[in-house]
């Protein structure tokens, strides 16, 4: 099943199909409420469930059109001339209480871009002693520019604008402070902006190098695989891709033309976005992978982290409508669309706790959630159902990701349904929230009363579970039965939070360690799986293929120490990534001295 692949062709085919579905769906729905004989309080309820069910329909709409523009359309193309001369580009790190490790590595992999005319900022907002003096030193040694503001505002947008503001360079390039760009960063995607004057920014992937730590981390990866490898291809068609914050260049003058990021909002990239496109400015999606970042690895800080995207998404849909309904016409159809898809998209906790609900409505107190018959519901709901799920695994099976790695990916959105309604709340409300950085390492369980709204709906469930198999066994209802198999299905989601909890105490995954420090020798190809057992396991992403079960005698530089690490070690797994250029390679670590063992073990684990 992970390797089912279905040609572009039949996609777009099978996607025009999945439209049909769901409008005979909706049809069959609709027919059905205005004719029902219930009671008033019924009908509201069933109303209110229909309306979740075309929330999340419209959703599924937005990415399956993004599937058929990715497999059907191609961005405008652009004559991309080399350069002759180099424009000047300043490079934006803005950091705040960041540890000295990771923002080293950030800053040497800035020093290391290969081109001539950059300059490096370090924005630090730290108000503590400790993190100040070291971003000191660090700038010392790397020869960056240190930048620090008398006021605080605005967060990250508050001193990127601060920065840009005594500037003269004509592209800013901003990086997360995790983020490590490879050296032809620069050279890759300058000649894209300046191709053409009215580009405002060009927005590249992210691509978390620790998804081997834990569960978290792998799962969130896979969530931004989604988004990137097929989301933003499509948003990229049609003019619509925002920027993401990171790993983007952006010209100086459109930034400045719309006054620079917005401090309205904690998602200030999605904020400016609009006003860019509104002011007639284009933006472009550049599909290759050209940083590496570190993803949340415990499920605090990927709770903390998409708090701070939904409240600030739907912060930022409120003023989308408003925009709209005074300037209809300043941005296309299709790039309206895509900005409510995109600005609405975590209301979606507020649609998937209503439909959790109502089978556990129905079996407890007898509330109908729709007015059908369960064969005719089968027969309209099912085909959609299949089709979305076929369609969406295959569609990602192009990129060599496999079922059940994105059904990790899906664990961990269902998960978040309670972080999603309560920050979607607040961003309907206009409550702003602070800005929070989500910590870069140091996976560990945290406390279940912490995660207690999930424990709650995932008791009850399986409390409903018994009481609708008990009234079945009396009523012979296949109303009951059906909504029972629902509430099953959310159960053995909600289930997840146990696993991606405990998963993450144990760290069965590990580090994805940098092919720049790694070097390597095969002793022996198809070497027998018998042997030593590994003592130490991590991946790194190499330019060849290299069959499970060969010997390998390996090398790792650690940074700033002159000692290698020599040690032999097993391929124990190897796949290839076609959007990451290489194969990721899983090594276990067979005989290695305990001295260089500690050493090895310091590298990989932060």
């Amino acid at each position: 099943m992970d390797d089912v692949r279905i040609k572009p062709g039949i996609i777009r085919g099978l996607t025009i199909l999945l439209f049909v579905f769901i409008v005979n769906y909706f049809l069959a729905r609709a027919v059905f409420i205005y004719y029902a004989q219930y009671s008033l309080v019924d009908k509201y309820f069933s109303i209110f469930f229909f309306l979740s069910e075309i929330f999340v329909m419209f959703h599924a709409f937005g990415y399956f059109s993004n599937v058929y523009r990715r497999n059907r359309e191609t961005p405008d193309k652009l004559y991309i001339k080399p350069l002759k001369e180099y424009p000047d580009a300043a490079i934006l790190i803005p950091a705040r209480h960041e540890p000295k490790e990771i923002l080293e590595n950030t800053l040497i992999c800035c020093y290391n871009l290969n081109y001539p005319d950059k300059a490096i900022y370090l924005l630090d907002d730290s108000s503590d002693e400790k993190y100040k003096n070291e971003a000191e030193e660090l700038c010392r040694k790397y020869e960056c520019n240190l930048f620090r503001r008398k006021e605080r505002h605005g967060a990250k947008a508050g001193i990127i604008n601060d920065c840009i503001k005594g500037l003269r360079q004509k592209y800013i390039v901003i990086f997360d402070v995790d983020q490590n760009p490879l050296p032809d960063f620069l050279l890759k995607l300058i000649p894209i902006v300046e191709a053409d004057p009215k580009l405002a920014f060009v927005q590249t992937p992210q691509f978390y190098s620790n998804l081997q730590n834990n569960a978290v981390s792998f799962a969130s990866n896979m969530q931004q695989a989604v988004f990137y490898e097929y989301v933003c291809e499509g948003k990229g068609t049609k003019q619509a891709m925002i920027c993401c914050g990171t790993n983007v260049v952006i010209r100086r003058e459109a930034l400045l033309d719309v006054g620079g990021l917005d401090e309205s909002s904690v998602t200030e990239d999605f904020a400016t976005s609009i006003k860019l496109h509104m002011k007639g400015w284009r933006s472009r999606y550049h599909g290759h992978v050209y940083t590496f970042g570190m993803g949340p690895e415990e499920l605090g800080s990927y709770f903390k982290q998409q708090n701070r995207w939904a409240m600030g998404n739907v912060g930022v849909f409120r003023k989308i409508i408003g925009k709209f309904l005074r300037h209809p016409f300043a941005l296309k159809p299709a790039q309206w669309f895509e900005y409510m898809i995109t600005g609405s998209y975590y209301l979606i906790g507020w649609a998937y706790l209503f439909l959790l609900l109502c089978p556990i409505t129905y079996i407890f107190f007898n509330i109908p959630s729709f007015f059908m018959d369960p064969v005719v519901y089968g027969f309209t709901f099912l085909p959609y159902l299949f089709l979305s799920l076929g369609i969406f695994y295959s569609s990602m099976a192009s990129y060599h990701y496999g079922i059940r790695e994105l059904f990790k990916g899906q664990l961990l959105s269902f998960i978040t349904l309670p972080v999603y309604a309560r920050a979607s709340l607040c961003g309907l409300a206009g409550i702003k929230g602070r800005f929070q950085v989500t910590a870069k390492s140091g996976a560990r369980r945290i406390s279940y009363f912490k995660l207690w709204p999930q424990i709650l709906i995932w008791a009850i469930s399986l409390t409903a579970i018994a009481w609708g198999i008990n009234r079945f066994i009396y009523e012979r209802t296949p109303a009951i039965m059906l909504n029972v198999v629902w509430v099953a299905y959310h159960f053995m989601l909600l289930s997840g939070i146990f696993y991606f909890n405990e998963e993450q105490a144990r760290g069965r995954y590990k580090k994805l360690l940098k092919k720049s420090l790694f070097e390597y020798k095969i002793i022996e190809d198809h070497a027998s799986q018998e042997g030593a057992e590994p003592v130490v396991i991590f991946g790194v992403l190499l330019n060849q293929d290299i069959t499970e079960g060969t010997l390998i005698m390996c090398k790792v530089v650690p940074p700033g120490n002159k000692d290698d690490i020599i040690f032999d070690a097993r391929v124990l797994e190897s796949s290839k990534l076609i959007m990451r250029k290489g194969y990721h390679t899983t090594i276990g670590v067979t005989k290695i001295p305990e001295i260089d063992k500690t050493k090895l073990e310091r590298l990989l684990v932060r």
